[in-house]
């Protein structure tokens, strides 16, 4: 790592960069399926779809407002002033890093700022033919984002921190995801939709040789180690990063807080017992939940000015 310190206002930028990307691409492969879903199953109940799309996505939605696909893209997606829609979020992820312009690498900015530029186009665009077309360009932007991270700035602290924020907004994802089928458990068109929304659906069928049950779901989701968007990997990651960003002599040990809230729900599931796990599951998801909006608070308090951050519409535990 680098004797130069980093910034706390450029460390805050690139820790949020990860966080709106990761959210942008997540929203985008979730309301994606829920919508796919909608489509295939026109017995189905569309207005509960979409309601249960603002629940996972932490919008306030009113019992007495309208739950359809068009709600569900105006508020969700093509909303440039909520940090919960897909624009919004690239919208936030832009501006941030207009502020780490020095850190970041000449082709991220080309990536993010045409992102950011051609959202409106492709909005038009969905309007008029269908979203499908402006889903996967966010998912695929987002990709060659995540590529050109890895690929073209060092891995000192500007990088752990822009990993670390990917990795907290995945595991809260994802949670967000698994707690929203908890009502549906062993409805198997639920389950696969959950795992088109993760991205995981032909990981998933190669581990399991097409066989599916809501345990191996659940268990692949949460506790899989080579799964880059399982919970237990991202937590993994999460660690590494802290570990490179906290490192000290101690003899005692790593005195960071967030570490420790990372550490404990990694160690969790570590040692969790795949056959019960769809038990423990509502309890489960709640300390996973917890740990995210913990873990993010004490690194805030930890590494930075605690003035650009912009949390979900409503974040559990917060």
């Amino acid at each position: 790592m680098s004797d130069q310190r980093l910034l706390s206002r450029v460390a805050e930028s690139l820790y949020w960069i990860g966080r709106y990307v990761e959210r942008a691409d997540g929203t985008a492969r979730i309301i994606n399926a829920y919508i796919h879903r909608i489509a295939e199953d026109p017995f189905g109940d569309a207005e509960q779809a979409c309601r249960a799309l603002f629940a996972i996505l932490g919008v306030t939605l009113e019992d007495d407002e309208p739950a359809t696909t068009d709600v569900v893209l105006d508020g969700l997606v093509f909303s440039r002033d909520s940090p919960s829609a897909i624009a919004g979020s690239l919208r936030a992820a832009y501006e941030n890093a207009r502020r780490s312009r020095e850190v970041i690498s000449s082709e991220m900015w080309v990536c993010i700022n045409r992102t950011h530029d051609e959202l409106p186009v492709r909005q038009i665009d969905a309007q008029k033919v269908g979203a499908a077309s402006y889903f996967r360009f966010v998912s695929d932007r987002a990709a060659q984002f995540s590529g050109l991270s890895d690929a073209t700035i060092s891995h000192d602290e500007g990088w752990h921190f822009l990993v670390l924020g990917r990795s907290i907004e995945r595991i809260d994802m994802t949670c967000r995801l698994l707690d929203a089928q908890l009502v549906g458990l062993h409805s198997s068109p639920d389950w696969l939709t959950l795992l088109r929304a993760a991205g995981a659906m032909e990981s998933y069928l190669r581990e399991s040789h097409g066989s599916a049950s809501a345990e191996s779901l659940a268990s692949f989701l949460l506790l899989d180690r080579l799964f880059p968007r399982s919970v237990f990997h991202s937590l993994n990651v999460a660690d590494n990063s802290l570990e490179e960003l906290t490192y000290s002599h101690s003899r005692v040990g790593d005195t960071s807080n967030a570490r420790r809230t990372i550490g404990r729900a990694r160690n969790r599931l570590e040692y969790s017992d795949s056959h019960t796990l769809v038990a423990e599951l509502p309890e489960l998801l709640d300390f996973l939940e917890q740990t995210c909006a913990s873990a993010n608070d004490e690194i805030t308090t930890r590494y930075f000015r605690q003035v650009i951050a912009e949390p979900w519409a409503t974040e559990r535990g917060v």
